[in-house]
Formats: C-alpha cells, structure tokens, sequence
C-alpha cells in the first residue's frame, strides 16, 4: 500500500511539473529592458488578466505556460510604455482639426496655409490655427494683423503660438470680443504697437478674452477628434500621458469617456488653478479607475521666455525694461498652495524662470517642509538659480521637465537670458543629480509629441539636423538610462504609480512597447529614425504598424 501512495505521489508530482499553466500572452524572443532596479534585461515576458505575471527566458516561459497568443519579437527591443509627465491631450486633439502652423518658416508660409485651409473649410465661423513661431522667421517683426486683416477681412481669425502661452487675431476677431483698445488685464497682457494701437497679440490671461467667442465643438466631434489623437499617441509608443491642466467641464467629459470604455490611454488628469473648481473635486476625493486619474493640482506661476513674461529675478539680458511677470500675485500662489497643502492632493506649478521658481520652491517647503512623500511638483523649471538647486531635494520637489524646450529655445536663449544664467538653464542632469530623479515630457502639442524626439534631446542635446555640433550645453545631458527612466519608472513615480506601472515587473501592468531599434545602443543620429512596431496595454494591442 505504502508503495502505491508512492507511485501515486510521483505521478502527482510529474504531472504538476509538466502541466502548463494558461495565459493571455506571451512575448519572447526579444531585449526587453524591464528597467527594474537592477536594469535588468530579459528575453521574455508572461501575461495574465492585464498584468506581467512572470518575466525570464524564452525557453521557460514557452515550456511553462500554455497562451492564448504568443509574440515572436524576432529579436527587437522592448520597453515599458512610454509616458508623457506633461502634455496636453485635449488642446492636441483640438489642434488636429486646425490650420496646422508648426514648422511655418514665414509669415508668407502661414498665409498659405491658412488660406488652404479656409478653402478646405468654407462653412466654419472661425479660422483657427495653431503653432505660430514668428522666431522662426527671418524678420519677426512684421504686423501680422495687418496681413490678416488684408486676406481674412471677413472672418474672425484665432492663431495661437507654439507655446500655447499667446494668440495673434485679427481686427474681425477682436470685434466680435468687443475689444479695440488695451486694457488691464490680470495675469495677461495686450500687445500695442509704437502708436498704442492693438497689435493683435494677446499674451497669456488676456487669450481667454477673444477664444471664449470661438464656438464650441459638440460631444461628437471632441470624441472623434480625441480617438484620432490616442492613435497618434499610439503610434509613438504612448501608453500614458499627464493632462497637465483640465478645467471642471472637460474634466467631467473625460470621466464620462473613460466610464463608457471610449478611451484607452492612461490619463493622469490635473486639475486647472481656478480655487473654486479645485475645492469642488477636492471635496469629491481622489478618482481613479486604471486608465484615468484624478488627485492633481496644476497651478500656473509664470509665462515663458519665449515671451519675455517668465519671471526672473533680473532683467532679461535683452529687454532691461522687463524681468517678467507672475500670472497671479504671490499672496494668491500662497493662498492656494496653503488650501491644498491641509488636503492629500498633489500640487504641479509651472514654474520657468528663476523668480517664479523660487517663489514655488520656497511656498512648497513653507507648508509641506522637508522630508516629506508629497510628490509636489514644479513644471518646466527652465531657470534655476545657483542657491535654488538644493531645495529639490530638502523639500522633495519632483522636477518634471521637457527635453526638446531646451533644443527648441538654444537658437535664442542665451540672447534672452545671458550666458550665466544659461548654466543653470534646462538643468536635467545636475536636478538628477541633486534630487533622484526627472520626469520627462514633451508638453505636445507645443513641441512634437514624439518621446523619442524627447529622448534625442534629452541624450543629445541637438535639434532633428543635428545642430549644434557637439550639442547644446552638454554638461545637462542624460544618460541614455537616466533618459528611459525619465520617461517610464520616474515619470510613474511622479504620479504615484511606480508600484502599477512604468516598468516590466511582476504584478505590474503589461503595458509596453516594441521598437523597429534599439534606443539603447544605436548612434544618436539614427534615435529619431525608430519607429513603433506595436504598443500595447493591459496585454492588449493598440497599435500595430503595418
């Protein structure tokens, strides 16, 4: 009888040994960088109900498990899905349906543009554009309301920069507004020509005066246009962005989408700085369903250097008339950073220049001090000052940065600012250094929403031609390493999803990306050359090229 148990045990034992366990996927064949604390690189991955189940060799996994579909990478690289720690989603797909002025080299070029697509669009009541550069153009100084005027005289035209942070109009425009002479605006500022006449530029609070008349989109229409958006994202290798700024309406309408399974990538959705709407959702707690998340702040502190109004605490090295301005006063940045510190939300600031940078720096360690595991945040820190760097790391600020604002704005910065200051500009590898940590973005639609593009800058420090020689200030250069985990575990960190995603761990969400090359090891020339083979969420494809 003994022997029989035996035998029985045995058998229980090989059939257990050899029986394979069922999965959803398994991908093998391939270089996949876990980015797990060790960078540990394996050759496969298992998944199970939307999550890595087991990561280890090819042979393993193919003899242990039995899969509903398998992955044969062929030997390609594969990466964590990629995210975005700031962008903005919403203004991209608007900005899809728009006269697209990226890349314009002239005001000449703009026109063209514009007119083409009026001829597109002959019913719209508006002409609306965006990704106007006049820095891009040979002479910046030409009245482009004039031009305007003179080819759309009967329609209200609506340009918005690059940096989303300015609008250029045209007289019809600022007719329907109501709007013809300058005036105060908090916040915002109407540019006038030498005659005090309106220019037609309108910077920052003062957009919002002309763009509240542009007739809205319908529900329809914004669904179809953020379906065409995630596809571009997709495309790229995007499986989760930061929507860094959302007012309460959109925010209720993303809730509404992601509900009814109408989206799919992963949103961290901040709250826009109007008080009245960030004490409305704070009150309703946080809101997180997996693929949207909502438990965010985002404040604005400053304007940009592109425009002059980034905050700094000298004068700009070429306008000793101006250091700037905040958008709203300090007592008002203090009054709200106090409301939200006695809440658990986090707090993101955009801060630029170095003025407006120190004010958040030293807000945040009044009323959260040091030490702490907030996670609060400051956007773009563009310009630090020398005596500002430490107090990253002894408040822990989490520094979320944009690579590709460093090679968009080296044609001109050092003019703006001046060669002492630029050595604290753009600071990604001396804020690692000092604090951990970077969370890298792109801030699309204003710079591409490529993170590859970001990786190049980021590593590089050039532009798509490979200019400047040497690169840009190399000193604030990332690894390559540091430059992944910026756009994956770190950028996860930032948003208090490092234990869900951000890497290929057990457990961890089977979000991923699977390269035509290896950003790891491939010259920095060929970096914006890779292409996306397959993204893929929750073990489920989303994109695949063809």
């Amino acid at each position: 009888m003994k022997s029989l148990f035996a035998a029985l045990g045995l058998l229980f034992l090989f059939a257990s040994c050899t029986t394979n366990h069922e999965v959803d996927l398994i991908v093998y064949n391939a270089r996949v960088y876990t980015v797990d604390s060790a960078f540990t690189i394996a050759e496969a991955f298992a998944v199970r109900g939307g999550v890595f189940i087991e990561i280890g060799s090819s042979d393993r996994l193919l003899q242990r498990y039995e899969a509903k579909e398998t992955i044969d990478a062929q030997g390609a690289a594969i990466y964590p899905g990629f995210y975005d720690s700031h962008a903005h989603f919403m203004d991209f797909a608007s900005s899809l349906d728009m006269t697209n002025l990226y890349g314009a080299h002239s005001l000449s070029d703009a026109l063209q543009r514009l007119q083409a697509h009026r001829k597109t669009y002959p019913d719209r009541p508006w002409l609306v554009g965006a990704g106007l550069d006049q820095e891009r153009w040979e002479d910046n100084t030409i009245s482009v309301r004039d031009s305007l005027d003179k080819y759309f005289p009967n329609i209200p035209v609506y340009l918005t920069r690059v940096d989303y942070q300015a609008a250029t109009v045209n007289s019809k425009a600022l007719e329907v507004a109501g709007i013809d002479t300058a005036f105060y605006v908090e916040g915002g500022l109407m540019l006038t020509d030498s005659l005090g006449h309106l220019s037609g530029v309108l910077m920052d609070n003062a957009m919002d005066l002309v763009k509240k008349h542009i007739p809205e989109v319908n529900d329809d229409q914004e669904l179809r246009a953020l379906t065409k958006a995630e596809q571009l994202l997709f495309s790229v290798g995007l499986t989760s962005i930061v929507d860094a700024g959302l007012n309460e309406r959109d925010l209720e309408f993303m809730r509404n989408l992601y509900t009814g399974n109408k989206l799919k990538i992963r949103n961290y959705a901040m709250i826009e700085d109007n008080l009245r709407t960030v004490r409305r959702m704070i009150r309703s707690g946080y809101y997180d369903d997996g693929r949207l998340s909502i438990r965010a702040v985002k404040l604005t502190a400053d304007g940009l250097l592109r425009t002059r109004n980034a905050s700094l605490l000298l004068p700009y090295s070429d306008d000793s008339t101006t250091s700037g301005y905040l958008l709203q006063t300090p007592e008002e940045l203090e009054r709200t950073i106090k409301e939200i510190a006695a809440t658990n939300f986090q707090l993101s600031t955009r801060a630029v220049g170095d003025s407006a940078t120190r004010i958040v720096l030293d807000l945040y360690g009044k009323y959260i001090g040091p030490n702490n595991d907030r996670r609060w945040r400051i956007e773009h820190a563009q310009v630090i000052n020398e005596l500002d760097f430490e107090k990253f790391d002894r408040f822990r600020v989490f520094p979320s940065l944009q690579p590709a604002h460093a090679t968009s704005d080296m044609y001109w910065v050092e003019n703006r600012i001046g060669e002492e200051r630029l050595r604290n500009a753009y600071a990604l590898k001396r804020l690692v250094d000092n604090y951990g940590m970077v969370a890298i973005g792109s801030g699309f639609p204003g710079e591409n929403f490529n993170p590859l593009n970001s990786f190049h800058a980021a590593v590089a420090r050039v532009d798509a031609a490979g200019f400047p020689e040497g690169g840009f200030e190399m000193k604030n250069a990332l690894t390559r390493r540091e430059a992944l985990m910026g756009m994956t575990i770190w950028a996860a960190q930032a948003c208090f999803q490092g234990s869900r995603r951000g890497n290929i761990q057990r457990g961890k969400d089977a979000d991923f990306v699977i390269l035509s090359q290896d950003i790891m090891t491939i010259p920095n020339e060929e970096l914006r050359d890779v292409t996306v083979l397959r993204t893929v969420i929750d073990g489920k494809t989303v994109y695949q090229r063809k």
